[in-house]
This record gives structure tokens, C-alpha cells and sequence, in this order.
């Protein structure tokens, strides 16, 4: 019944696969995407011995924060949301999995950074909403009639989220290190453009998803 209503696979089942792990999912986070999966690639290939400690912002289901910490060793992993809904699914999913990880991973409720007021950040990741209003309608009904709003939309043309992280992420990153981002793909030079004007980071590279399109946005902290 669930399906014929519309509702995504992984919602009607209860579980979704992200890299090696299988979180529990419903309608308050998010379902985990493959393009988040080559994210989180793109993330451990530019951690060092030197990259202690990382933050997932808009942890969702906490397959970012929780893939992070099941692959390498870091001292802490964080994961911030502004749902608390998120966060009590993300954690519930990190207590399953907490034999098995090998970094301690802290929740925290909060929007973007503020959870994280005087902590210093070897890595940001986060893959923020990035869908404009206007485009609601281009989205396809199991995404736009199910998914959280608040995990797909934001202002100011789908960049108001990803801007204000932009502007915020060089007052926690050490000197060195990196903010990484997952962004429309029609943005991504936008997005490349708004870190270059900052004028606090270097290093700034725009990366390829599978298909061959520009998804990901790396920069270091000056």
C-alpha cells in the first residue's frame, strides 16, 4: 500500500545502503544518494594523518558522518543538523553501528556551524539543499511529495545555505584545512566563484560525480 501511494522504496522498507553500511531511513531525513557516496571518496583521498577532526553539517541519516567514521580513524567526527528529527535518526543509526566504528562521532542540533562554536575543524563536508523554490516543481514526485523540504530547498536561487556555510567554515578550519561541498550541478562554477571571492581559501577545485558532471566543490582554508 505504501508503494502504490507514491512512497519511496527506501522509505517503505525502512532502510537505505550507503557504501558499506545500511541505515535506517524515513521520512524526516533525507534518502542517501550514490553521488554523496563519491563525496565521501573525494573527502578520505584529502585526509592526512594530520586531519583529526571533521564535521558532516546536515548529517541527515548520518551517512556521511557515519561512513567517515567507519572508514578511517579520526579523533571525533561531528554531525550537526538543524532537525532534531535528523538527529535522533542519525544517532539512533550510529548506535547500531558503534562496535564498528572506529572514530567516536558526536551529534549536535543546530544550524551549520553554531553547534560547533569554538571547536577548530580539520574538515567540513556537507552536503546542504541546493533546489530553489522555483524549481519544486521539476522534481519528481517520490522526491518532492516525500522527502524532508528542509533537506532539499533553500533560498536565494538554492545557494543560501551553501553561501552562509561559505562564509562560516573559515572561523572554525585550521590554516590547511578543507571545506568540501556537494552542489547542484548547474551551481557548481557559482559555487567555485562565491569560495574564490571569500578570499580565505586556496586550492579551490571543482570535481566530477560518475556520470562526468560537476557535483563536488573542494577548497582549503588559507
Amino acid at each position: 500500500m505504501k508503494r502504490a501511494g507514491g512512497m519511496p522504496l527506501a522509505y517503505a522498507v525502512g532502510r537505505a545502503s550507503f557504501r558499506h553500511l545500511t541505515l535506517d531511513v524515513d521520512e524526516r531525513v533525507l534518502i542517501p544518494r550514490v553521488e554523496t557516496e563519491v563525496l565521501v571518496d573525494r573527502v578520505l583521498e584529502r585526509c592526512t594523518p594530520k586531519t583529526r577532526t571533521i564535521a558532516d553539517i546536515g548529517t541527515g541519516s548520518g551517512a556521511i558522518a557515519l561512513s567517515l567514521a567507519f572508514e578511517a580513524e579520526f579523533e571525533r567526527v561531528f554531525a550537526t543538523d538543524v532537525s532534531l528529527d535528523a538527529v535522533n535518526v542519525a544517532a539512533a543509526n550510529a548506535a547500531s553501528f558503534a562496535k564498528a566504528l572506529k572514530s567516536p562521532v558526536e551529534f549536535r542540533n543546530g544550524s551549520l556551524l553554531a553547534p560547533l562554536r569554538g571547536e577548530k575543524l580539520d574538515a567540513i563536508v556537507c552536503n546542504p539543499p541546493y533546489i530553489s523554490f522555483a524549481e519544486i516543481t521539476e522534481l519528481p514526485p517520490d522526491v518532492r511529495d516525500w522527502e524532508p523540504s528542509l533537506a532539499l530547498l533553500c533560498g536565494q536561487d538554492g545557494l543560501s545555505v551553501t553561501r552562509e556555510l561559505v562564509a562560516q567554515a573559515p572561523d572554525a578550519l585550521v590554516r590547511g584545512g578543507f571545506l568540501a561541498l556537494e552542489v547542484d550541478t548547474v551551481r557548481a562554477g557559482t559555487v567555485a566563484e562565491m569560495i574564490a571571492v571569500d578570499g580565505r581559501y586556496s586550492e579551490i577545485e571543482v570535481l566530477l560525480d560518475l556520470t562526468g558532471r560537476e557535483r563536488f566543490v573542494f577548497a582549503r582554508r588559507v
